[in-house]
């Protein structure tokens, strides 16, 4: 990551504290230059980029579920023009959707690597965002990542995920530097703690280890850190708190 990469804010985050046009200005108050976007900021796309451009914002990378990627493809491409969105990712699947073998997830590869060729094809990337399920290993040994993360798909790292598994978020980050295009720089509440958050804390306050992960992040070419918590009770402390630390750790890194 160098000085000039923005650091970055998943709108997922401020989902519970709308309307999108008071959480811009406390964002970019904040220091944060790009969000990541999801489903609700495509709905009235063209209004979603007045308030970007208003703020100052920029949206490189938004989250689009896998279904609509592929039964609405035009769509998701006008969105993104039309948000300046340079990385379609797709961030999950149902438990009940889930593979439970090598050859389901293989399948769901072959999806992703096509979808990759499409966007290609539109001047977009396809990155696929992980949680914790992918990092379970399948009954041959092997893991859903290495089947998802087909030839063409790129990854957007959540390492908070990676750790939720139990698995140590750096020799995945070695193995695949080069193909990451984003990272989600969340973390996690000691044991017991900040059980009102769904046990996620703000970057820092927790038990993820950023100072080790962050330069394997930035080493590894992803081009956007991403603040990211699931279930803040206050946004603008996680928000104001977790871009002070990313600021304080890309500086210490450069």
């Amino acid at each position: 990551m160098t000085p000039t990469d923005p650091i970055s804010f998943q709108l997922y985050s401020a989902r519970n504290f709308p309307p999108d046009a008071a959480v811009l200005p406390m964002l970019a108050a904040c220091g944060y230059t790009n969000v990541e976007t999801y489903r609700p900021q495509y709905e009235d796309a063209e209004g979603f980029r007045r308030l970007l451009d208003e703020n100052g914002l920029t949206a490189k990378s938004g989250h689009f579920a896998l279904a609509m990627a592929e039964t609405e493809f035009d769509r998701v491409v006008a969105v993104a023009r039309t948000l300046g969105i340079e990385t379609v990712v797709i961030p999950y699947i149902v438990p009940e959707e889930r593979p439970t073998n090598r050859a389901g997830w293989e399948a769901v590869g072959a999806r992703l690597a096509k979808l990759s060729t499409d966007f290609a094809d539109e001047a977009l990337r396809l990155a696929w965002h992980n949680h914790d399920f992918e990092f379970v290993a399948l009954p041959d040994g092997s893991y859903p990542i290495e089947h998802l993360l087909a030839p063409g798909v790129l990854w957007e790292a959540d390492v908070a995920w990676i750790a939720r598994a139990d698995a140590d978020p750096e020799p995945w980050l070695k193995r695949y530097a080069g193909r990451i295009a984003a990272v989600h720089v969340k973390d996690i509440a000691p044991q017991g703690e900040k059980l009102d958050e769904d046990g996620w804390a703000d970057v820092g306050d927790g038990v993820v280890d950023w100072a080790r992960f962050w330069p394997l992040a930035a080493r590894s070419g992803a081009a956007l850190m991403i603040a990211e918590h699931d279930n803040p009770s206050d946004l603008s402390r996680f928000a104001r708190t977790s871009a002070e630390r990313m600021s304080a750790l890309a500086a210490s890194n450069n």
